[in-house]
């Protein structure tokens, strides 16, 4: 019985130790992964649809908590004027869960670009999502808070040819990005006061 007990204790400290020392790792390593990501998932698209902005809108960024989630936006400064946001969305394409930038401009709540940041659909089909310029372009204008549908499904995407799932995923994303919008959109306006040079 004792042996028992001695051994149930051995694996309790082990347990409460290793627990504390990955907790500590993983606190220690946020900040580098967040970085990370920003640099090289997330941060071509953000920079492919802010472009000619006059600041850095990776660094010019703000969280709103959003239910049990915080939400990043990232701002635009045109012509000295803070009224460009940027976040993700996500949506379910062929091979999984897929990530999608949107920009909007506040002040007439169109879309100003759209990019892909992360997917596992197939390479040279539906991966084109991510690559294909012509496919996000067709965004670009489009009231945000609208409900987009591919072509097939009675909307008016056009979807990628042989990947209407991944063209469905990325429009889901983006109609869920217009909802997220339309309920954060006064806090989004007053942390934007913040950026007025």
């Amino acid at each position: 019985m004792r042996e028992m007990i001695k051994m149930i204790l051995v694996l309790t400290v082990l347990s409460l130790a290793s627990g504390g020392l990955l907790a500590a790792l993983r606190n220690k390593t946020s900040d580098k992964i967040e970085y990370n990501e920003l640099s090289f998932v997330k941060g071509p698209a953000i920079t492919t649809i802010m472009k000619g902005v006059s600041n850095n809108p990776l660094a010019d960024r703000f969280k709103i908590k959003d239910d049990k989630s915080e939400k990043s936006f990232f701002v635009g400064i045109l012509n000295g004027k803070p009224n460009t946001v940027a976040f993700e969305s996500f949506g379910k394409g062929f091979g999984g869960k897929l990530g999608v930038v949107v920009g909007v401009n506040m002040d007439d709540d169109k879309i100003v670009g759209v990019g892909v940041t992360t997917h596992s659909e197939t390479p040279g089909v539906g991966s084109r999502a991510k690559s294909d310029p012509t496919f996000v372009s067709q965004f670009k204008g489009q009231p945000l808070i609208e409900t987009f549908k591919v072509k097939s499904d009675g909307g008016k995407v056009d979807a990628i040819s042989g990947a209407t799932l991944t063209s469905r995923g990325v429009s889901t994303a983006l109609t869920d990005a217009g909802a997220l919008y339309k309920r954060l959109k006064p806090q989004v306006v007053e942390k934007l006061k913040g950026f007025v040079k």
